[in-house]
Formats: C-alpha cells, structure tokens, sequence
C-alpha cells in the first residue's frame, strides 16, 4: 500500500479495498482461478490451445514444463577441454553436475546440479565454458556436420530415404570442409556463433540487425578466444551487405514466440498475443527466402526457432519445401524436428532424463 500512496495516490484506496476482499475470499477465489484454465495452466488462454492444438497428447505436459525452474546448462569448449573432465573439475569444488549422455552433443553439454552464478563456474572467464541449454546447442554440431546421429527424444522428423550416406536416416551430414564459409544470420547473442567456431575452423560471417547487439556476440567471441566477421544489417536486405560469394552454409536461428523458452522468461507468455504468430510466420518465410540464394549448391541451411508453436517450425519448412520444390530443396533425415521441453530419451551418465527447452531444427541442402 505504500507503494500505491506513493505513485499512485488517487487510486490507493481502491487498491487496498481490492486486496481486503481477496484477503476475506482468498480461499474461494483461488479455488474458482484454479478451475479455470488460465488459473490451471498459468497461461494465456489462446496459448493453452495453441499448444493443446499443435501437441494434442502431450499439452499439459508442456504447459506444466513452463511452470518449472529450468537446470542451468553448459556447454564446454571442445578446444579446451571435455565435458566428463568438467564434472571432475566441479565436483573438486563441491558443486554436482552430470553430463549428458547424448551423442548429438558430443560428451561437452553437462547439467550443474544446483544453478550459480557464471563468476563461480571455473574457467569461466578464461572461455573454457559457456551457458547453453542441450536443445540450442544441438544446433551448431547439426550443421558442421561430422556423421553425428540423429537425435533421441525427438518429436517429429522426416520419413527414411535414399541417397549419399549423411542423407540416410540416423546419420549426421559430412563436416564442413576447413575454412568453409558460414553465415550466422540473426547472430546475437552469440552463443551459436561461437559453438560453430569451437567446432571447426570456419570463415563465419556473424550478421546482425541490432549493431548493439553485435557488442554482445564479440564479447562472447573475445571472452573464448574466437574470431568472425561481424557485420551489422538486415538479412533480408542481402544486397546491402552480401559480397556475392555463396556460403557453404547457413545458420537461421530466426525470430520467433519464444514459446519453448518460457520457463526462463515467464513473461513471454503474457506479453505475446495471438496475432503475433502470423506475423512471425510471415518474417521466418522471408528469411528462408532471402538467405536460400546465397547457399552454393550443395551446400546447406540450418533452420531454427526455440518455439513449440508449429507455424513456427515444420509447418514453416513444409511451407518452403513447397514453394521451391524437391528440385531445389531436401530436407534431410538428421534434422531432429521439434524438441519439446518434455523429458526426453537422452540422459545424463547418471542414467537420469535430460530436459532441454523447447526448440525446432531443420537442416535443408541446396539439390
């Protein structure tokens, strides 16, 4: 109430008349919220059946995922070290972490018990760890390629094929060349840019709208000892800044709901309104279209989005694969498709069930 005096103090006695009667009927005022779905899910109530819509078996569950405290992820450099070495580290300090034992992540992600600030982790500062969630970091390992399989615990896919081995289902594309040039489209904060640039000694072009934002992707590649072009300007607009040389392959990490995020940013959900979704549709397909040029045949697109929301993810690819034909597009068997923020069949070396944000990866080469 002093608050209510102090910035507002014509409506201060509303508000206190307001807080006595929830005070007088708190019990059944709760009770009648808790019936309700907004009250139930903690949600709004296009969202509850956008998601029930979309995964029909499994959306109480993922709004309920939304309401926990998400594990505190890490992702370790693999010039500098290994994941299992990095347990040992912390558990050295007292501090428990498993890792997650999922070959898609190549034995660096681990899952710090009990969240802290980075300033405590070890090695921190010097670049030889960094903060990514297991879903975002299965992006840059899909797209440097290797032969890595596809990932467990997936929610959709595409059906089995013939073709070249890294287009056979469960295998992972052939890794990029050395040197290889990469566009990081929508670049900032960084940390797929920098994961690319652990993994392979690549010629990456990280892009930006935001030139502010392009502050925090070099503070990140400074803090790990990396180095990228960056460049300020918007995707679409190729011809402002594109030097006409194709790109043997390109990381979209577009602009989306953030719907798969939510437990970190519990706002998201109530700032978001359902006209929003077309509108980020209708963004994504322009980026898809823009950047989709720019690849040498054969080379490779990475498209991802952390949302649940399915516009957003296959209905976006199946919508592409569309408009530019088998002949000029295949999606490829390794793309994991949507990643729920659900326990998923990976698991730490503990035995124990990974859960990861929610996320969408398509991985398409240029036929």
């Amino acid at each position: 109430m002093n608050a209510a005096r102090q910035r507002t103090p014509a409506a201060a006695g509303f508000i206190n008349a307001v807080l006595r009667r929830f005070v007088r009927e708190r019990e059944a005022l709760v009770a009648d919220a808790r019936h309700k779905p907004i009250g139930a899910y903690n949600h709004p109530l296009w969202w509850i059946e956008r998601v029930r819509h979309d995964w029909p078996t499994q959306w109480q569950a993922l709004l309920a995922a939304n309401n926990e405290h998400p594990p505190l992820t890490l992702r370790v450099n693999a010039r500098r070290g290994t994941g299992a070495a990095y347990v040992q580290r912390l558990a050295a300090q007292g501090r428990a972490a498993t890792l997650i034992d999922d070959p898609a992540l190549g034995g660096q992600a681990v899952v710090v018990a009990e969240p802290v600030p980075v300033t405590l982790l070890p090695g921190f500062a010097e670049g030889e760890v960094s903060v990514q969630d297991a879903a975002a970091q299965r992006a840059a390992r899909l797209l440097v390629g290797g032969g890595a399989p596809r990932p467990s615990g997936t929610a959709d896919g595409p059906p089995g094929g013939r073709g070249p081995a890294w287009e056979r289902p469960g295998a992972g594309p052939a890794a990029l060349a050395p040197g290889a040039r990469v566009l990081d489209a929508c670049a900032a904060p960084g940390g797929k840019t920098a994961h690319l640039l652990e993994l392979a000694d690549l010629d990456v072009l990280a892009l930006d709208s935001d030139p502010t934002r392009l502050l925090r992707v070099q503070d990140t590649l400074n803090r790990l000892q990396l180095q990228a072009t960056l460049k300020a300007g918007d995707a679409r607009d190729t011809a402002a800044w594109w030097d006409g040389r194709p790109f043997d392959a390109v990381l979209l990490d577009a602009p989306c709901s953030a719907s798969g995020i939510v437990r970190r940013h519990p706002d998201i959900r109530w700032l978001r309104r359902a006209a929003d979704l077309p509108a980020l549709a209708a963004q994504q397909a322009r980026l898809l279209d823009a950047l989709w040029p720019l690849l040498r045949p054969g080379g490779r697109l990475l498209y991802a989005t952390c949302s649940v929301f399915k516009c957003e993810g296959r209905e976006q690819i199946d919508a592409f694969l569309q408009r530019h034909g088998a002949e000029a597009a295949a999606l490829q068997p390794a793309s994991p498709g949507h990643l729920l923020t659900l326990p998923d069949n990976a698991a730490d070396a503990a035995g124990g069930a990974v859960q990861h944000d929610g996320f969408y990866l398509a991985l398409l080469r240029k036929t």
